[in-house]
Parts: structure tokens; C-alpha cells; sequence
């Protein structure tokens, strides 16, 4: 039994303080204010309390990106980055460092890992609003969040330096010579040299281990900051600040710790249990996550059968090769990401929800998914017959979707919005 004085109370432990905590914490918090920071961003921070599975993807990413940089760490003590040494430092990681093999695929796997949770996060925010106002700048962050990450993985895609590796890098970097004017130039000054060699890949480390990862983080904190600054959207898309209490908290919010602190712990255990089945027992996933020509080295006389990059790519690769002029297909690709950017504003609809949609905008999302996952696809294929028609058709839809939707959500029939949060306890 504890300590208790005259009254019943519990006794206060010397150097201890109201709450019972111990002097070491005392002199810490005075130092670096770690109990305030709980109190107003875990604790004080109040979110919708009708959250659903869609609302995990965020924390989950976070927690990829956290292992990416720490395998990563590892990863570089061991790499050598160099047209006759990256390859077999990558082979030496695998068969002669302790556990290397294992930290290789957690980072290969986590970068896949990586997409895929972005992907549905980006999906949430398009199934429920989460991009409209007050959260346009929030948007526009977790959008450049994303282009940074696909800069990280392409550079980082070319380090191995596989076959694979090696001929993907020479299409991406070509692209850019498709810029009128300064398009030679830029690809040289992107290679370091007049091929993918040496300078190139000592470029694509530094930028790979520093320069990227320090803009991605600091990207990634931006975006938190905007979050906690306009709050979490919810699957009705209703402000829950705009019906606070007598306290001044949301009526429909709930403390964000330990309610979702603890419902995110669960997502993260299907996660884990999910991503290491694939490390330990499929870790290429078919040639998905790694391809099978990018376990032979470099060989600037042996193209592979077909150059395709890793499935994270592979629908704006679709989009590339959808029209015979290679300066078309690249602004195509440029401008299926910048189409995203503009969400925000391209959206007339009246409530910001799905649920409260009508048919036209539910049919609008599915059409732009199928798209997305078909020119995914596509882009795994050979560039002839019925694949390049089928890339042009699902590549219409694609751009349908953003450049006619301030047409179809001004004249979609909507549902009224509640003035509360539906929740169904569960």
C-alpha cells in the first residue's frame, strides 16, 4: 500500500511534485518545457471523435519514414557510392554484413511501404474534403511532402546501382532535356558528366542522404504544424471548433492522447505484422518492390527487356509513353502531379464530405481510382498496341477528374450536412 497522511491522501514522495513526478523530471521540464508540450499538442489537442481505419494512414506514415531514416543510417555505413563499388557494397551489405540482408529489405520494402500509406492518405483527404478550406496550405505541404519523398526514392532507386537502376536513371534524367533551352545543359549538370557515371551517383548520395531527407523533414513538420493550427478534418467534413463547450473545448472532439494515441498503437501492430510477412517471406513481391534485372549490375551494352520503373512511378511512366513526343509525355507526367496542387480551388462542391456528395462526384472519384490503378498497370508493360491505347483512354479520365470537377461538383445534388458529427460508438 502507498503512503497516505492524516486526511487519506496519497503522500507526496520527497522531491516530488503535485502530480507525483520525481525531481529528475522536475529539473528537466524547468529546462526544456516536455510537460507543456504534452498538455497542448497530446492532451490539450482535441480531435473529431468519429474517426474511422482511414485516419490511421497518417501516424503510419510518419512511423515509415522514421524507419526509412533510421535503415537508412545503417545502410550508409556500409554503401560506397561509385561506378565500380556500389553495386557490390550493395552485395556485400546482403551476404557478408550481420543482419544486412535484413536492413536492405526493410528499407527497399519500407520505401514501397512508404508510397502506399501516402497513397491512401491522399486518398482519405480526396474521399472526405480534406484539402478544402481552412486546410488549402496543409494541403499544398502534404503535397510537396510527396514530391520531395518521390525525389528520395528515385535517388535512392538509382544508388544500387542494378541494370534496372541504371536504365531508369537514363530515361527520368533525359526527361529533363526536354525543357526548351536549357534542357542539355540541366541534364548535364544534373549527371555531372555527359552520362550517368561517377558524378552522378556521388551527386544522387549526397542528395539521397542529406539535402533530401533534411527538406523532407522539414516539410513533414510543417505539415503537423498546419494540422495542429486548423485541426483534423472528419469523415462528415464539419469544423468542430465552431461548437466548442463551456470550457472552450469541441462539444464533438475528444483529447487526442490517449484515445487516438492508443487506436494508432493498434494500427501500427496489423502494420507491422503485415510489413514484416512481406520482408521475411516476399521481400521483391514479384519484381514489385524489387525488380529482378537490378540484382545484375550496371551494363550500359544490355538494356532489359523492358524499362520500367518501380510501381510507385509507374503511372506517370504510363502517361509518358501514352503520346509518340517525348516533350509531351513529359509535361504530361509534370503536370498529372501539379494537378493535385490545385484541388483546393477546383472544387465548387458545397460540403466537403463524400458521404454528403451526389452520384456524380462518388462516380468522379471512382473513375479517377480506376485510372490510377489501370495506368499503374500500363506502365508495367511494353509500350505497343492495346497498352498504349488503353494508357490514352485512362489518361483522359485521370486529367477529368481535376480539369472538368469545377463543372460536375457545382451541379451534383448534395445531401444536407449535419450540424453535429455522426458517431456510432463501437
Amino acid at each position: 500500500m502507498g503512503v497516505k497522511t492524516a486526511t487519506g491522501a496519497p503522500a507526496r514522495l520527497p522531491g516530488a511534485d503535485a502530480t507525483g513526478r520525481g525531481s529528475l523530471w522536475i529539473w528537466l521540464n524547468k529546462r526544456l518545457p516536455i510537460g507543456e508540450f504534452i498538455e497542448s499538442q497530446l492532451i490539450g489537442y482535441y480531435a473529431p471523435k468519429n474517426f474511422n481505419i482511414w485516419y490511421f494512414f497518417g501516424s503510419l506514415a510518419l512511423l515509415v519514414l522514421v524507419m526509412q531514416l533510421v535503415t537508412g543510417i545503417f545502410l550508409t555505413m556500409f554503401y560506397k557510392p561509385g561506378e565500380l563499388t556500389s553495386f557490390d557494397s550493395v552485395e556485400y551489405i546482403m551476404r557478408e554484413v550481420d543482419y544486412g540482408w535484413l536492413i536492405r529489405y526493410l528499407h527497399s520494402t519500407g520505401a514501397s511501404a512508404f508510397f502506399i500509406v501516402v497513397y491512401l492518405h491522399m486518398f482519405r483527404a480526396l474521399l472526405y474534403g480534406s484539402y478544402r478550406a481552412p486546410r488549402e496550405l496543409l494541403w499544398l505541404i502534404g503535397m510537396l511532402v510527396y514530391l520531395a519523398l518521390m525525389a528520395e526514392a528515385f535517388m535512392g532507386y538509382v544508388l544500387p546501382w542494378g541494370n534496372m537502376s541504371f536504365w531508369g536513371a537514363q530515361v527520368i534524367v533525359n526527361l529533363f532535356g526536354t525543357i526548351p533551352g536549357i534542357g542539355k545543359p540541366l541534364v548535364e549538370w544534373i549527371r555531372g558528366d555527359y552520362g550517368i557515371a561517377d558524378a552522378t551517383l556521388n551527386r544522387f548520395f549526397a542528395l539521397h542522404v542529406a539535402a533530401i531527407p533534411l527538406a523532407l523533414l522539414l516539410f513533414v513538420m510543417l505539415h503537423l504544424v498546419a494540422l495542429r493550427q486548423t485541426g483534423s478534418n472528419n469523415p462528415d467534413g464539419i469544423e468542430i471548433k465552431a461548437r466548442l463547450g463551456p470550457g472552450g473545448k469541441p462539444l464533438d472532439g475528444i483529447p487526442f492522447h490517449p484515445y487516438y494515441t492508443v487506436k494508432d498503437i493498434v494500427g501500427v501492430g496489423v502494420f507491422l505484422v503485415l510489413f514484416a510477412l512481406v520482408v521475411f517471406f516476399k521481400p521483391t513481391l514479384g519484381g514489385l518492390f524489387l525488380e529482378a534485372p537490378n540484382f545484375e549490375p550496371a551494363n550500359p551494352i544490355s538494356t532489359p527487356e523492358h524499362i520500367t520503373p518501380v510501381w510507385y512511378f509507374t503511372p506517370y511512366y504510363a502517361l509518358l509513353r501514352a503520346v509518340p513526343d517525348q516533350r509531351m509525355g513529359a509535361l504530361l507526367m509534370l503536370l498529372a502531379v501539379v494537378s493535385f496542387f490545385f484541388l483546393p480551388w477546383l472544387d465548387r462542391s458545397p460540403v466537403k464530405s463524400m458521404r454528403y456528395r451526389g452520384w456524380i462526384s462518388r462516380t468522379a472519384l471512382a473513375l479517377f481510382v480506376v485510372a490510377f490503378v489501370a495506368l499503374g498497370y500500363l506502365g508495367l508493360q511494353p509500350a505497343t498496341g492495346a497498352y498504349v491505347v488503353l494508357a490514352r483512354i485512362f489518361a483522359v479520365l485521370y486529367f477529368a477528374f481535376f480539369w472538368l470537377m469545377p463543372f460536375y461538383t457545382l451541379i451534383d445534388p448534395v445531401r444536407p450536412v449535419p450540424e453535429r458529427v455522426t458517431y456510432h460508438a463501437h
